[in-house]
């Protein structure tokens, strides 16, 4: 085949995706039309790449490369520019024989599109000068009580502040709104708040509450002998307490006070074993004491402070100690009830030889889902932790066969994900308690995000609802997390689009979950590309930097993924207690990374590694 023939038939290919871009605006006429002024033409391309993107051109690729022309690789931003300045490359080199001319913009492909910054703006705020991301952070409930946290927050770097409404209440809600702002205005710098409606999200109810008590043990080697005595701090009772670290127990602020290094605390544990605690430091926190003897503190049980330079002894009891969750532990081949009475669950109740008395229960805090599912159906828990299969199921519970668990048992705390991967769950978009909700969030945030988005209508829903605040120019924020959502994509962002300002965010737990691991990669691939050809913004959720948030630790793999993230417009984090280095880790990693890469546009700078010759 001649070169001639070749260009001839590469040029009418191009024509006929563009003819076929073209046919397809007067099919999406009616959703065009819908969408908001300012969406207007970032929907027109958004079609066009529908278009492009329903014809395998992986051969016209490798052709268009050979001659040393765009592979159509980055055709997202303009696909008619593009798509239109190939053809014009294309007549050049057959002579003017390549086609007949068209009218088709050639436009050149902007690094940074100015209608796109403007969008991204408009939502998520300014980003800082250093660095083109912006960072979202979940605000943990400690947020609204300690203001210098939210403070030290944006000076690491967050520069949008998320606010579950799954979790605290309005009033924790409003101090945390006051906090960011405040410390947004006193830093001089932007920081945008977004606020979640939990949406149909199907999760496990509360847990029967454990015991109020402490297990202080000392460290020991593997023959079992103490090497090192047990720290523990003692706080004021009345005193805020940060984190959740396991070994602070408050007691009377007259205790703290009065005890010195050197002082003892004497006690008897629940057991009735006599304990010695001695006093080693005293800070503006509270008191530093060590044993080398293991105990069981619980709420109330009494101390005596031993004052050794005073000679006196003082009795005193010991604060509100949090609850121990007592997790439900299933294996393969268990059997757990969800009911949709709302009463506390409980592991399985076993008799002296551990035979099962009565099974594993705990409720589904939507228990209307009890309509849509069948016998055979699959169930996972915990973010696919936990998987099993329905093997009953009727108006008031579901009786679930575990399949899949660590070997040693799985534990399943109150409050987590419940998804059903092969059901058509069908539930409307908005519960009650979201509309309650946005009433708050109409008045308070900057943008509002909908959870587990399913299908147009979901969005539409939210939309009015909006119009009840039409002094309130509210952002929204479409979640896609579930297989429909996943696959009714176009559909949802030109609905999103009828809204202004709006975004995308890829809520990859629930989606991986949902659509299967192994194809999360190619999904979130897939919803950046059809993003970027609507210029709408997208963020990077889920799992971001979870380790360095919940343990100080980052693995490699984390670090990578946090470097991927720059392809974003957002990038999240969720709480943990190092959340502050956590943002600190992300924004010196994406600070770095935009050196080499916009978006999906790798940026060519000099490698210091191409000039070391020894």
């Amino acid at each position: 085949m001649g070169q001639h023939v070749d260009i001839q038939r590469l040029s009418d290919q191009l024509a006929s995706i563009c003819q076929r871009a073209l046919d397809l605006e007067s099919e999406f006429a009616e959703e065009l039309a819908a969408v908001h002024p300012e969406f207007r033409e970032g929907a027109r391309n958004l079609v066009h790449y529908i278009a492009l993107r329903r014809f395998d051109i992986s051969e016209l690729q490798e052709n268009l490369l050979t001659l040393g022309l765009s592979s159509l690789g980055r055709t997202e931003r303009n696909v008619m520019g593009v798509l239109g300045a190939v053809r014009a490359a294309l007549q050049k080199l057959g002579n003017g024989n390549g086609g007949s001319e068209t009218n088709l913009p050639v436009a050149p492909l902007e690094l940074h599109s100015p209608r796109a910054h403007a969008h991204k703006r408009a939502i998520l705020g300014e980003h800082p000068d250093n660095r083109e991301v912006n960072i979202m952070v979940t605000l943990p409930s400690e947020a609204g009580q300690n203001p210098s946290l939210v403070a030290e927050m944006i000076a690491a770097g967050m520069n949008v502040a998320r606010i579950n409404c799954a979790h605290d209440d309005p009033g924790i809600w409003a101090a945390m709104v006051n906090n960011v702002r405040t410390a947004s205005a006193d830093a001089g710098k932007d920081c945008r708040i977004i606020m979640d409606l939990a949406g149909p999200k199907l999760r496990t109810g509360e847990l029967r509450p454990g015991p109020r008590v402490l297990h202080l043990r000392p460290k020991r080697d593997p023959l079992g002998r103490v090497i090192a005595p047990r720290r523990i701090r003692f706080i004021p009772d009345d005193a805020l307490r940060r984190g959740r670290k396991a070994a602070v127990i408050p007691v009377s602020r007259e205790c703290v006070e009065l005890a010195e290094p050197g002082d003892e605390i004497r006690l008897k544990d629940t057991r009735g074993k006599k304990r010695r605690l001695t006093v080693v430091d005293k800070d503006d926190k509270g008191l530093v004491l060590e044993t080398y003897q293991g105990a069981y503190i619980a709420t109330g049980s009494k101390l005596r402070l031993h004052r050794l330079d005073a000679g006196e002894k003082l009795t005193y009891r010991v604060g509100e100690l949090p609850s121990i969750e007592q997790p439900i532990l299933l294996r393969q081949g268990d059997t757990l009830i969800l009911h949709r009475a709302n009463v506390p669950g409980e592991p399985a109740k076993e008799d002296a030889e551990g035979n099962v008395l009565a099974a594993a229960h705990v409720a589904c805090q939507q228990p209307e889902v009890f309509a849509f599912v069948m016998p055979g159906d699959p169930i996972s828990l915990n973010d696919g932790k936990i998987t099993g299969v329905v093997q009953s199921a009727n108006d008031d519970e579901l009786e679930v066969e575990i399949k899949k668990a660590k070997p040693t048992g799985s534990r399943l705390r109150g409050h987590r994900g419940i998804n059903f991967p092969g059901s058509d769950i069908r539930l409307p978009g908005i519960t009650a308690s979201d509309r309650e909700n946005l009433r708050f969030v109409a008045e308070n945030a900057d943008a509002v995000s909908l959870s587990f988005v399913r299908e147009p209508a979901d969005i539409r829903l939210l939309q009015e609802a909006l119009q009840e605040y039409p002094d309130k120019n509210l952002g929204v924020v479409i979640k896609i997390e579930t297989k429909r959502g996943f696959k009714s994509l176009p559909q949802l962002i030109l609905t999103a689009m009828r809204s202004y300002p709006a975004a995308v965010m890829i809520a990859r737990g629930d989606l991986a979950v949902e659509c299967g691991w192994e194809r999360l990669a190619e999904l979130q691939e897939e919803i950046l590309w059809f993003c970027e050809a609507a210029q709408i913004p997208v963020m990077w959720a889920t799992q971001v930097l979870e380790q360095e948030a919940k343990k100080g630790r980052p693995s490699r793999a984390e670090i990578s993924d946090a470097a991927m993230s720059q392809r974003a417009d957002c990038v999240m984090l969720n709480k943990g207690p190092h959340i502050l280095a956590a943002i600190r880790m992300l924004d010196n990693i994406l600070c770095r990374m935009q050196k080499h890469q916009f978006k999906k546009t790798a940026r060519m700078h000099k490698l210091d590694v191409s000039t070391d010759t020894d």
